[in-house]
């Protein structure tokens, strides 16, 4: 494989992390972004050191408005051509819809909704001409399904979802290697749920199983490279998804995640 380019947001931890080595793996080079620089900088040496790959770093904090503007401008700057877009930074937040700040949940839309759409929107001009060129979004299970106490991110993860296979639909009627993934993997052990203090609610405590962000990195990367438009890795999630989300009715699925959101 040549030298892809690769972008990811979110590099600094967790599945973005790990799909940063999973590209290197590859012979790729790497634009990272993130808000943590000095975290960002030493996966940057550890991954040039150990690949001989060529890496650029790109502090930014996607909840600002004009953070996708910049960070675009930044690689035109730079003279860079990007080949696979991913899109994996995101955070949830635990809480009642009516009791969370609007604050809060209007950050949780620019990072989940508003940048993953104007990066997209930015780069896919280009990627449309790039031969083998991908789009990753990282969405959940969670999109699936109605999200009680996390009502907000199971919404933005919907919207991930509904957004890429639109697009792929509207890919497929031209001439364009482009395809879009949506990994939508299920508790991991990432910061995620310490960011979104959810630590303690049963659907961490029971369906972790030691799924780590390492194999969802690599299960959507591998999705990815196939153009799979959809990516849910490890079979408890596929079975769990289907039922929720293929058998059970809107509101008793939403009843459902009201109890796996619950805590003991």
């Amino acid at each position: 494989m040549t030298n892809k380019l690769a972008l990811i947001t979110g590099a600094s931890s967790g599945i973005g992390y790990d799909l940063a080595f999973e590209h290197a793996k590859h012979n790729g080079d790497l634009v990272l972004v993130a808000r943590r620089k000095a975290q960002l900088e030493q996966l940057a040496s550890e991954l040039r050191s150990k690949y001989q790959i060529k890496v650029w770093v790109v502090e930014k904090d996607l909840s600002k408005n004009n953070a996708a503007l910049e960070i675009y401008e930044w690689i035109k700057a730079q003279n860079l051509q990007v080949d696979y877009l991913i899109n994996n930074a995101g955070f949830g937040g635990y809480g009642t819809f009516h009791e969370r700040s609007f604050e809060d949940d209007s950050n949780m839309i620019q990072v989940n909704i508003v940048a993953l759409t104007q990066l997209s929107k930015l780069f896919m001009p280009d990627l449309i001409q790039r031969q083998g060129s991908r789009i990753m979004n990282v969405a959940s299970v969670a999109g699936f399904v109605p999200g009680t106490f996390q009502a907000v991110y199971y919404a933005t993860k919907a919207y991930v979802q509904s957004l890429g296979y639109a697009i792929n639909a509207e890919l497929e009627t031209i001439k364009t290697d482009l395809r879009v993934t949506t990994l939508c993997p299920g508790p991991t052990s990432t910061e995620f749920a310490q960011v979104a203090k959810a630590e303690d609610i049963r659907a961490f405590k029971y369906l972790k199983r030691g799924v780590d962000s390492k194999f969802v990195a690599e299960y959507g990367y591998k999705a990815m490279l196939k153009a799979k438009y959809i990516a849910t890795p490890g079979f408890d999630n596929q079975l769990l998804v289907h039922f929720i989300s293929k058998i059970a009715p809107r509101m008793q699925a939403a009843r459902i995640t009201r109890f796996m959101q619950g805590k003991d």
